[in-house]
C-alpha cells in the first residue's frame, strides 16, 4: 500500500523497536494519508477509501484486512495513524517469544 499510494519523490520508512514483551514495527509514508472518517475503516474487508477507484487503480480492499488477521492470530495488534494530505503510519506489534 505504501508503495502504491506514495509519490515517487516521497519517502517510505520502516522502523522497529522492542517495547517490553513485544516488538513494534511501523511503516510510514509521505502519501496522501487517510481522512479521520476513513481511518477507522481501513482494516475492514473490501473497504477502499475512494469508492470510485477501480481494482486496477486502488487494489481490492483486502490487503490490510488480511494483514490484520495474521497479526491478531499471532497475538499482536495493528493500528493506523494519519495526517490527512501528508502521511499514513501503520504500526503492528507482536509478542516476543523467549522460547527457542
Amino acid at each position: 500500500n505504501a508503495l502504491r499510494h506514495t509519490p515517487r519523490s516521497s519517502r517510505i520508512s520502516i522502523a522497529a523497536r522492542a517495547d517490553g514483551p513485544r516488538l513494534e514495527v511501523a511503516i510510514a509514508d509521505e502519501g496522501l494519508g487517510v481522512s479521520a472518517a476513513d481511518l477507522d475503516r481501513i482494516f475492514d474487508r473490501l473497504y477502499r477509501t475512494d469508492a470510485s477507484r477501480r481494482r486496477e487503480d486502488g487494489g481490492s480492499g483486502l490487503g490490510l484486512a488480511i494483514a490484520r488477521s495474521i497479526v491478531l492470530a499471532h497475538g499482536g495488534g495493528m493500528r493506523a495513524d494519519s495526517v490527512p494530505g501528508r502521511s499514513l503510519t501503520i504500526t503492528i506489534w507482536l509478542p516476543v517469544s523467549t522460547k527457542l
